[in-house]
């Protein structure tokens, strides 16, 4: 860390989060310019300055600098300190897209992170906080990262757009990871959902829950979506409706799809049935895409098996998303690190769609902090 490092030079707002995230585990500053130097409205969003004052909390002597106008952003990351945080997220995004961000960051902390994060817990753009508690946790977990403060807890529910939900994340250190081997999906046998509504008759949900067992019962017996109807405070502000769904195989894969409503006051009011059969389509195009990870995760295997052992980790994925394919780029850029990628075409046996085999070398990144103790 204590080297001069030659800063890398972005230009343009768009993965704004994968470039502060990888710049922070590798101790390389970074430079973004003409962040929407061209819009109306220049420079960074709230939810943005949102992400980097969160990142400035759970660090220790990082240093910013942004322009007078924020379309020039200077970050030269500090030590990963943790312990807890209290953060109040911006309501324009969820807090799925502050907590993809820690997920990658909270196994290497000085101290464990336990963070209560305030806004919008399930909206139409991010994961939802119930998607990533139920695939990304299990993720981690093949990592090596367990242990009894490992857990995410909903405290209360919040739509767009007033927000007024709460989560609580609590992760433990872990020196180095485990290098996974993840070449084989299994077969779908169980999925499970959370049908979820604040605010509105708690019968939207059972309505929900009928409409997608509807679609899923023709495939698998063994479906359980459970209801989930706040009251009072922990309802948050605005009121909605959703369903997240996750298929779990039997090689303990776990693929995921989600829909809400539209938020209050904004496009068309949607049907809970129609809300209900349009995710079980999600969650069947995703099963079709297959893969051992979901496409929500697919950046945060690729991130932790970068940083795993000096050790070969495989991993099968469906399709790469376009974000995955940046976020390769940006792990080649800084961590010098290449995969090799292997398409498998679907054949009888592997029915679905085409696949992608993944293999890399770990870098052995190791948690500084931890050798200190």
């Amino acid at each position: 860390m204590a080297t001069q490092t030659h800063c890398l030079s972005y230009a343009g707002c768009n993965f704004l989060r994968q470039r502060l995230v990888l710049s922070t585990l590798s101790g390389r500053p970074v430079k973004i310019r003409k962040i929407r130097a061209r819009d109306d409205n220049p420079g960074l969003r709230d939810f943005e300055a949102s992400f980097i004052r969160l990142l400035d909390k759970i660090t220790n002597g990082s240093r910013i600098e942004i322009n007078q106008t924020g379309t020039t952003l200077y970050y030269q990351p500090g030590l990963l300190y943790g312990g807890f945080v209290e953060h109040d997220c911006s309501v324009l995004r969820s807090i799925g897209y502050y907590l993809e961000s820690l997920l990658c960051l909270a196994p290497f902390m000085k101290h464990p992170l336990k963070i209560v994060l305030r806004g919008v817990t399930n909206d139409q753009v991010d994961p939802s906080v119930d998607v990533l508690k139920a695939t990304a946790l299990p993720l981690l977990k093949q990592f090596g990262i367990d242990g009894e403060s490992f857990e995410l807890k909903i405290v209360r529910r919040g739509m767009p757009p007033g927000g007024g939900g709460e989560v609580v994340f609590s992760c433990p250190v872990r020196k180095v990871l485990k290098p996974i081997q993840l070449t084989d999906p299994g077969k779908i046998k169980r999925i499970r959902g959370m049908a979820y509504s604040v605010r509105v008759s708690p019968q939207m949900a059972n309505r929900i829950v009928d409409s997608a067992r509807s679609i899923l019962n023709k495939f698998i017996p063994d479906i359980y979506i459970y209801t989930d109807h706040m009251k009072g405070v922990n309802s948050g502000k605005s009121p909605g409706f959703g369903l997240s769904l996750v298929a779990e195989t039997t090689n303990g894969t776990f693929l995921s799809a989600e829909l809400a409503s539209n938020p209050q006051g904004q496009g068309t009011a949607v049907l809970p049935e129609d809300l209900g059969r349009n995710c079980a389509r999600l969650l069947l195009e995703e099963i079709y895409r297959g893969g051992c990870v979901d496409s929500t995760n697919q950046s945060l295997a690729l991130l932790l098996m970068t940083l795993g052992q000096q050790d070969v980790s495989k991993v099968l994925l469906g399709p790469l998303s376009p974000y995955t394919i940046e976020f390769l780029r940006h792990l080649k850029s800084f961590f010098q690190i290449m995969f090799k990628i292997e398409t498998k075409p679907c054949g009888e046996e592997l029915k679905g769609g085409d696949k992608v085999l993944m293999t890399c070398v770990g870098i052995g990144f190791s948690n500084l902090s931890k050798t200190l103790k």
